[in-house]
């Protein structure tokens, strides 16, 4: 092969892995719960398709999506060891949707912040089956071809991985919903208004910070109504004033970010059911915050 044709052939590749690389990042996120992960299994995937004899592959985006979600697999694997040793809880890596609601995928599904944390509760093979099912929406017996297993085995997969999060989740509310409860939230806990906080949390509400290691991040989950309710009215004088308040979008649902002299100190996001506000989310860690608000869009 000449030099010309060696070039239009890479050429080609990058055009068809350009097109297929949003869905391509969608999976491997939606598998690892992380941007930075997700962005170093692309590289990978990548050197893969410039070294594969593309001529033999008839799908394209099939196989590319079938070495994505494989490599993610992997990696989660290594990656659940890693985050056992976390300080304090840990919470995936927050991503910007207001470019992408959907995030490459058919169906905005396992995106929300709340269902990738109890996703982590799944094992690898587990979680890339169900994101593949309900996010992309991929028959099952090209799952099964994917994940190299059979097909009866990834309808068991993906339907423990449903009994999984009905089990541990709530009906979320509407978008309209969520966002008044987020702001009637915000407002209680800047002023520590311990009545309204109580009102808006459910009995059996969890706040996770997600600071990893770092100072003034409770390195426990805070359960309760009360507990809860008390942690953030003694939190309030501490950390809000001077602060600037900024609402975003973070895997598809409004979000606040909390910045101190123009740096960002929080995310916050909640998981609200009818009941109320049933989790209570804030990512503190500088290293999953730098990439977020270097996404932000407009």
């Amino acid at each position: 092969m000449g030099v010309e044709d060696g070039r239009d052939s890479l050429d080609e590749a990058t055009r068809v892995f350009l097109a297929a690389r949003p869905r391509l990042f969608g999976i491997a996120y939606r598998v690892l719960g992380s941007a930075v992960e997700a962005e170093d299994i692309l590289q990978e995937a990548w050197l893969r398709w410039q070294n594969t004899d593309r001529d033999a592959v008839r799908e394209p985006t099939a196989f590319l999506a079938t070495v994505t979600a494989r490599l993610a697999i992997n990696l989660a694997q290594s990656a659940r060891v890693r985050r056992e040793s976390y300080v304090g809880p840990w919470l995936p890596e927050p991503v910007d949707t207001g470019a992408d609601p959907q995030l490459g995928a058919e169906r905005a599904e396992a995106l929300d912040l709340a269902v990738l944390f109890l996703l982590e509760k799944l094992n690898p093979v587990e979680r890339a089956a169900y994101v593949l099912r309900e996010a992309f929406d991929y028959p099952y017996q090209q799952i099964a071809d994917m994940l190299e297993t059979s097909e009866a085995n990834t309808r068991q997969l993906v339907s423990r991985a449903r009994k999984h999060l009905s089990a541990e989740r709530r009906e979320p509310a509407s978008p309209a919903a969520h966002r008044r409860l987020l702001e009637v939230f915000l407002t209680a806990a800047q002023t520590g208004d311990l009545s309204v906080l109580e009102d808006v949390l459910t009995a059996d509400v969890v706040s996770y910070s997600d600071g990893g290691g770092m100072r003034g991040a409770s390195r426990i989950p805070v359960v309760g109504r009360t507990h809860v309710s008390r942690y953030l009215a003694a939190f309030a004088p501490r950390f809000w004033p001077g602060t600037d308040i900024r609402w975003a979008e973070a895997n598809g649902r409004p979000a606040v970010l909390v910045s101190h002299d123009g740096a960002a100190v929080a995310l916050l996001s909640v998981d609200v059911s009818a009941r109320g506000v049933e989790r209570v989310m804030w990512v503190m860690n500088p290293e999953k915050l730098t990439p977020y608000v270097a996404s932000l869009t407009g």
